[in-house]
């Protein structure tokens, strides 16, 4: 019989991975993960930074171990997932968050440009992806994947950032294809397209874009707290009977 209720964000137990941990969304990401009781791996460049958000989980309680990471070397992903798993235990949750932007129109981007915006936003997931799993079916163990999309997948305006949207719609299609492959594991994978949040990315893109926020229903970006159920519906037992799926966020920005 089941319990009169499924909701639970408890995560005792479990050893969450993520990437771009270093700031913005990756940021609060890794905090609220902490918050609920997983161990976390962060992982990104600046491993100033990184020590610096393991000190403060450290402190409410959490547990945390810091991972410099490249993600455009899959030898460094590969082993990062060893790593984390050795001092933290199995990587049962992986969140994919580390993204770049290119605000270029297609025709004025480099290739070097291009590879970097593919290799970061499309490679790197999908590596760590495959890596996470595979460990996870070696131990008979299920898991939660979340891939960090965008809602400009599904919504292009041609005003530049041609590159993102394809690499972000690729997201998409790579959450679908390999929640289908690995739901009979038990391993569930789903994603997040969030709108216009406030981040540190975002704050360099207005820098050169100017305002934009007019334009939106609410006249508002995101806060990054904001997202904070959305992620721990899909990587707690709550979300127990849902993969494949993308979960839109952001207040009306984008048409449907």
């Amino acid at each position: 019989m089941m319990p009169s209720t499924n909701f639970s964000i408890d995560l005792s137990g479990q050893t969450a991975f993520v990437t771009g941990a270093s700031s913005g969304l990756g940021r609060r990401f890794a905090q609220t993960l902490a918050s609920c009781g997983a161990r976390v791996a962060l992982a990104a460049r600046r491993l100033e930074r990184l020590e610096e958000l393991a000190s403060e989980i450290r402190s409410a309680g959490g547990e945390a171990v810091t991972i410099r990471l490249d993600v455009t070397d899959a030898a460094q992903l590969i082993e990062a997932v060893g790593e984390a798993g050795k001092v933290l235990g199995p990587v049962s949750i992986l969140v994919n968050n580390a993204g770049i932007p290119d605000a270029t129109h297609a025709t004025r981007m480099s290739v070097e440009l291009i590879d970097r915006v593919l290799a970061t936003n499309v490679r790197a997931p999908y590596i760590l992806s495959c890596e996470v799993a595979r460990r996870l079916m070696a131990a008979r163990l299920p898991g939660r994947i979340v891939n960090i999309s965008s809602m400009t997948a599904f919504d292009y305006g041609g005003n530049g950032a041609a590159l993102y949207s394809i690499s972000k719609a690729a997201v998409v299609r790579m959450t679908e294809a390999l929640a289908v492959e690995w739901a009979k594991f038990g391993i569930n994978v789903n994603a997040i397209a969030p709108g216009m949040f406030e981040s540190e990315m975002m704050s360099g893109m207005l820098q050169r874009v100017g305002e934009v926020t007019d334009r939106f229903p609410r006249r508002r970006m995101g806060d990054p707290r904001q997202l904070d159920s959305t992620l721990l519906y899909l990587v707690s037992p709550s979300s127990d009977f849902v993969t494949g799926t993308i979960l839109k966020v952001d207040d009306g920005q984008h048409p449907r």
